[in-house]
């Protein structure tokens, strides 16, 4: 059973631009994991903006991987307490913006 949706809130001091690039970085992990076309095909997030935080989808095995080592990098580049990170109803599931192309 995967996980859900997780939102990650960052500090305002965390730079919502490099937190997203970790993601992005997290995404290359992944894909060596599990091959680019799961990180493709089952994997989402959403950036919101206006609250400095970033919606990852953690239902499937790809998505769950990516919350996993996208966790592990907000760690260790901006500190344990950078962030929050909490699972959230799956109706507010990321949507295809914000997908990695």
């Amino acid at each position: 059973m995967n996980g859900g949706v997780y939102r990650f809130e960052l500090e305002a001091e965390v730079p919502l631009l490099e937190a997203e690039m970790s993601l992005h970085l997290a995404m290359v992990a992944v894909e060596g994991l599990l091959g680019q076309a799961a990180v493709r095909l089952q994997t989402s997030y959403h950036v919101d903006e206006p609250r400095n935080a970033i919606i990852v989808d953690g239902t499937t095995d790809a998505g769950e991987a990516l919350v996993r080592v996208f966790t592990g990098f907000l760690i260790r580049e901006f500190g344990d307490d950078a962030f929050k990170v909490r699972r959230v109803e799956a109706c507010v599931a990321p949507s295809a913006e914000g997908r990695a192309a």
